[in-house]
């Protein structure tokens, strides 16, 4: 698929964003070990959620859809998985597959999962070791180390885990499978990364204890309570029209309904520091997690420096961060994204690539980048490398870039933001294509 898209006087107008792709995730496979049915509100329908609901009718799941937007998943417990007759397809969800690992650790049969070739080069080490060290069987590619992933559910124990690089997803597979392993499960990460799966686990009746860093439980876990799950808009996906209104002259946008867990929005620091100013507005709590609107306008902006413990809390806006900071003044210096290399692409190398094709003075480090601004982008044909996240902010930088921009690639947005050129197309009033 391939778009032809260009710069735009403004964007202006009122919108929202899909639910909320981890929250999406976590909710369905809750659901799935639940004793009850379990209704999801607002749920992503997007490729990488799609990937997550096909494996769990494979294991036996019953998933009904009332609507576009609504699941009800009627989980019968924690055991009441069946063996899959095929390989567990998790497309290009690396969210999917190290969930999935943790839960399917603890299971009394054989399961293997795989996906399409992205995803089979992303690393696996990172869950299958902690996982064998509670006595899980997992055999793997490259020793383990690369999907696709064998597992034959073992009887687990609980241990301490110590993570090397703080992640979300590491920290909630070793989580899930503390539900069946015998004693505590601990978690101790070096840096804060996204709490859903703690919040939502208690929200079920499991007693997750956080003490700073460090996340445990006790299992093994008799039952998870149901419970409905409204999913805010995914911050992730507001992130790309957060920067398009700074960005583009003269715009003002409201984005509705927008999930604003602190542990997901080290963007809007970063972005504060460069001089930024996002309002927020009607900020609540849905089922826990905090929610707001944000009102974004056009602004000028300077260059920082991101580093430690903001890099878990933005870990997929960086590419879009890489945008902002073309128009930046200054040099912005990105360190300790080493995480990136190993994402959906290689987004260190992918990001310098595509922006360079715009114009832009960015240079690759080893766990970053350095940009240099404000540079003019010039339109040009460029290559979304099968990236939802990079495939978006070029769409995002087509808005200030002169003449045409062609983002080859494209389908790839469908897997976090279905929807995402109809919203453009609105907010700047049908003049990006």
């Amino acid at each position: 698929m391939k778009l032809c898209l260009k710069a735009v006087p403004r964007l202006h107008g009122e919108m929202t964003v899909p639910g909320d792709k981890s929250i999406t995730h976590r909710a369905l496979l809750l659901g799935a070990i639940s004793q009850g049915a379990s209704r999801i509100v607002g749920s992503l329908s997007g490729g990488d959620c799609q990937a997550t609901v096909g494996c769990l009718q494979a294991l036996g799941v019953a998933l009904e859809r009332p609507s576009p937007q609504e699941v009800i998943v009627r989980g019968q417990g924690l055991r009441a998985w069946r063996e899959p007759q095929g390989v567990l397809n998790c497309v290009r969800s690396g969210t999917t597959m190290r969930l999935l690992a943790g839960l399917l650790a603890g299971q009394d049969f054989y399961s293997v999962l795989s996906g399409d070739a992205q995803l089979l080069r992303r690393p696996m080490a990172r869950v299958a070791e902690p996982l064998r060290q509670m006595g899980a069987q997992i055999w793997g590619r490259e020793g383990g180390s690369l999907p696709p992933l064998s597992v034959q559910g073992s009887p687990l124990r609980g241990v301490a885990h110590t993570l090397e690089v703080a992640s979300a997803q590491v920290k909630s597979c070793l989580l899930l499978a503390g539900l069946y392993a015998q004693g505590e499960t601990a978690v101790l990460e070096p840096g804060p990364s996204r709490d859903h799966t703690e919040r939502m686990l208690r929200a079920r009746g499991v007693a997750v204890e956080t003490q700073g860093l460090c996340h445990a439980l006790r299992g093994p876990v008799e039952a998870l309570h149901p419970v409905e799950t409204v999913v805010p808009g995914d911050f992730s996906s507001a992130a790309y029209f957060i920067v398009g209104a700074m960005l583009t002259p003269q715009s003002r946008v409201l984005i509705r309904n927008v999930g604003v867990n602190p542990t997901r929005t080290g963007l809007l620091d970063a972005l504060t520091a460069m001089g930024a100013k996002v309002q927020m507005l009607d900020g609540h709590e849905t089922g826990g997690e905090p929610v707001a609107d944000l009102l974004v306008e056009t602004q000028a902006l300077r260059a920082t420096e991101v580093r430690g413990e903001w890099v878990p809390r933005m870990i997929d806006e960086f590419p879009i961060l890489a945008l902002a900071a073309t128009q930046a003044q200054g040099i912005t210096r990105v360190r300790g994204a080493a995480e990136l290399r190993v994402k959906e692409s290689d987004r260190i190398a992918t990001i310098v690539s595509a922006l360079r094709a715009l114009g832009a003075r960015i240079e690759p480090t080893a766990d970053g980048f350095d940009v240099e601004g404000p540079t003019p982008l010039q339109g040009a044909v460029v290559e979304s490398y099968g990236d939802h996240r990079l495939a978006m902010t070029l769409a995002i930088a087509s808005l200030i870039a002169a003449g045409q921009t062609t983002l080859q690639g494209a389908e790839c947005i469908a897997d976090s933001f279905p929807g995402f050129q109809e919203r453009l197309m609105t907010l700047s009033g049908g003049a990006v294509l």
